[in-house]
């Protein structure tokens, strides 16, 4: 392998391994702000996870954290499809 070569998968590992770090730490922080609701669920404002039993910031987690699927899934299948493209 030449320095380039090495330089620059050390680089694409280093790189997916961030993204990888970041993804994780969203993904742990909309869990943690998903809890709030667990904590101060009241049930005469609602059914358990109905619309109407959650605060505007629960609403907003979970849209939050169903956008954050969607850009995950884009995410894997670009990847895949590179990786096919590769080959």
């Amino acid at each position: 392998m030449t320095k380039i070569t090495k330089y620059t998968n050390l680089k694409i590992v280093t790189i997916t391994l961030v993204f990888l770090f970041i993804d994780l730490a969203i993904y742990l922080i909309l869990g943690v702000a998903m809890m709030q609701y667990e904590d101060f669920y009241d049930e005469s404002k609602g059914a358990y996870w109905s619309w109407e039993s959650m605060t505007t910031f629960d609403k907003s987690v979970v849209v939050s954290l169903n956008f954050w699927y969607f850009i995950n899934v884009v995410a894997a299948i670009l990847v895949i499809r590179k990786i096919i493209k590769m080959h």
